[in-house]
């Protein structure tokens, strides 16, 4: 099967995705490999393994851009979203965001968050989601296998929603919440559930062919 190229926005970098900043383009470096899929897993497995999920890690650093979370070395998963698709741009492999709205605590089912996850677009499957939020909660084993999503979380309980759209820049209220807390206690008491952004923000479909 042919799979249609991105659109160039997928490459683009920012003050979040900062993937030209030179601490971020050094590791980019020392990850790329011949193979685009060798290079999107060792980009994936270092983000998964070697930035902590700041919860797991009971971390109170709030790192949103790129650049920042490689700094602190600990982010929340839209923060190692983030970093990832970051990676994955200085390596010139396009990529993007991607979003489910999940069940925040299961002693209250009517409380609900937004989770943050990454999409790359590889030559012979197209787009594939992964999640690199780490494996170091109980439960979750998070693997990167193109042509089988290895998902943290499954979106199948009353209120939760898979949102199966891999956008080309972070959602802007994601931002601007994260911009607005101070640490990631914050976070825990307020959590962030956002909607997805108007058609102004570049999509593609995770499935389209």
């Amino acid at each position: 099967m042919k799979y249609h190229e991105p659109h160039k926005a997928f490459l683009r970098m920012d003050a979040v995705v900062d993937g030209d900043n030179p601490r971020v383009r050094w590791v980019a470096e020392q990850l790329t490999r011949d193979d685009p899929v060798a290079t999107a897993e060792r980009c994936f497995t270092f983000v998964r393994d070697e930035i902590l999920h700041s919860v797991d890690a009971a971390r109170e650093e709030l790192p949103v851009s790129a650049s920042a979370v490689l700094d602190t070395g600990s982010a929340l998963c839209f923060g190692k979203s983030h970093l990832l698709v970051a990676l994955w741009r200085a390596c010139g492999l396009p990529s993007g965001f991607c979003y489910q709205r999940l069940r925040f605590d299961d002693a209250n089912p009517d409380r609900h968050a937004t989770h943050g996850l990454a999409a790359v677009w590889l030559p012979r499957s197209g787009w594939y989601r992964c999640d690199a939020r780490g494996n170091t909660k109980p439960g979750i084993e998070c693997l990167f296998t193109p042509g089988t999503e290895s998902l943290a979380y499954m979106a199948s309980e009353e209120g939760e929603r898979d949102y199966l759209d891999v956008w080309a820049q972070p959602w802007r209220q994601v931002l601007g919440d994260l911009l607005g807390m101070r640490s990631v206690s914050e976070y825990l008491a307020r959590s962030i559930d956002a909607v997805p952004p108007t058609a102004d923000h570049l999509r593609e479909r995770v499935r389209a062919a």
